[in-house]
């Protein structure tokens, strides 16, 4: 059986809900196979009226960002301040999610595709439900009940693992904007409007170094587990995992508040 086969078989096993609303993280890197042929057995596996979102953040938009500051490590003031200047601004129609991994890109990138418009938070589906579920994404709400995350959830989402671990897994950050008291807020950067036009607002501080103990911790029966390519590849109930992973936060993360 060809690798395109054994891909289909375990979805099926897995249990992608025909259609359902699928959340998937994937990284593809060793695996052998190609972007275009996880989505489609994806698209497959759920289904005419399924649908598939993925992550297609751009945290290159930010000056407070990891991936910026990877981007102008060792510049000098000068030249950053021209990088700046240079930057160009969020386009939901052309901006790359490099750092979600080719399979993000490549249903961003697919014909019909739609994508939500928050300039460093944006998700990108296929699927009759892709424009409903992508349709409110408010500036000031990264990945809360005002994104496509409170969407998911009020749509009984699956989440899908593939090869990748419960580090990545945004669905935990709508745990996070449900803790109370609220978590702390912090100033965020992005560019909007036109090249080096950056604006400023607030929203709470996401925290995701947690977010591998908190999968950890999860029963064990929640997740349908099989394995490609040497890496887990786990499907689960969105709605649960959430409401578990909020359960959890609210027992520690009080010191923060």
């Amino acid at each position: 059986m060809n690798d395109s086969g054994r891909l289909g078989d375990l979805l099926r096993e897995l249990g992608i809900p025909r259609g359902g609303v699928v959340l998937a993280h994937a990284s593809l890197g060793g695996s052998g196979l190609r972007a275009a042929e996880v989505r489609d057995a994806l698209l497959d596996a759920l289904g005419p009226d399924g649908t598939l979102v993925v992550p297609a953040f751009s945290p290159e938009n930010s000056f407070t960002s990891r991936a910026y500051k990877e981007l102008t490590a060792g510049m000098s003031e000068e030249r950053e301040r021209a990088f700046r200047a240079a930057r160009p601004p969020f386009d939901a129609a052309t901006t790359p999610c490099p750092t979600m991994g080719v399979l993000a890109e490549c249903v961003r990138t697919a014909p019909g595709a739609v994508r939500s418009t928050h300039p460093h938070t944006s998700l990108a589906g296929l699927g009759p439900r892709a424009e409903e579920l992508l349709a409110v994404h408010d500036p000031d709400c990264h990945l809360g009940e005002r994104s496509p995350l409170g969407a998911l959830y009020a749509a009984n989402a699956q989440v899908l693992l593939f090869r990748v671990g419960f580090e990545v897994c945004s669905a935990f950050h709508l745990a996070e904007y449900r803790l109370r008291p609220a978590p702390p807020l912090r100033s965020y950067s992005c560019v909007t409007g036109g090249p080096g036009r950056w604006t400023s607002y607030e929203d709470i501080t996401l925290d995701d170094g947690d977010f591998g103990a908190i999968g950890a911790r999860l029963p064990r029966d929640l997740p349908a587990e099989r394995e490609m390519a040497g890496r887990a590849v786990r499907l689960f109930g969105m709605r649960e995992a959430v409401d578990l992973a909020g359960v959890q936060m609210s027992g520690y993360r009080k010191g923060l508040t």
